[in-house]
């Protein structure tokens, strides 16, 4: 398997390597995101792994700029892990387009367990409940989407306690 990985942090590449690194595995380190795309029509990779925090161009935006040069027919599709520094930044991971996401720190069983479902045409996420669909597939005819999001609003009520 061939990976992709975008970050400008030597602890995330020794993290990744280390984790899902085999003996027939390949890695292609890119310290800087706008040369993300070059590298994907060089060489193409199984699976993408994108620092949301790196140098001059993060994971969203290198991720957003991989899905519009799919969508245009200028690269084909790669499956992405984002890796996210918080539990609030998995709204930019559902929004570009990542099949998956982890939230630093990171671990190789959380990792392995990530790039599995990911390269089998799945999805691993973290930070929203187990029940929640990625965005895209949430997105369908026009009111789907505020249909699903009012039907969430109500089911998350809280029933007022009675004191005594």
């Amino acid at each position: 398997m061939h990976i992709l990985l975008a970050t400008d942090a030597d602890w995330i590449v020794d993290e990744v390597v280390n984790a899902l690194g085999g003996t027939d595995d390949t890695f292609t380190v890119c310290r800087d995101g706008r040369v993300v795309a070059d590298q994907v029509r060089d060489r193409e990779p199984d699976l993408a792994v994108f620092d949301l925090q790196a140098g001059s161009m993060g994971g969203m935006a290198v991720t957003m700029s991989l899905r519009l040069d799919e969508s245009s027919g200028a690269l084909p599709h790669v499956p992405v892990i984002m890796l996210l520094d918080r539990a609030a930044d998995v709204h930019l991971a559902r929004r570009c387009g990542a099949e998956g996401w982890l939230i630093k720190p990171l671990d190789a069983l959380r990792l392995k367990r990530a790039a599995k479902a990911v390269v089998n045409g799945g999805v691993y996420t973290e930070g929203v409940p187990v029940d929640a669909a990625p965005v895209e597939s949430m997105i369908g005819e026009a009111g789907e989407l505020a249909e699903a999001r009012a039907d969430d609003a109500e089911s998350t009520e809280e029933e007022p306690a009675n004191a005594g």
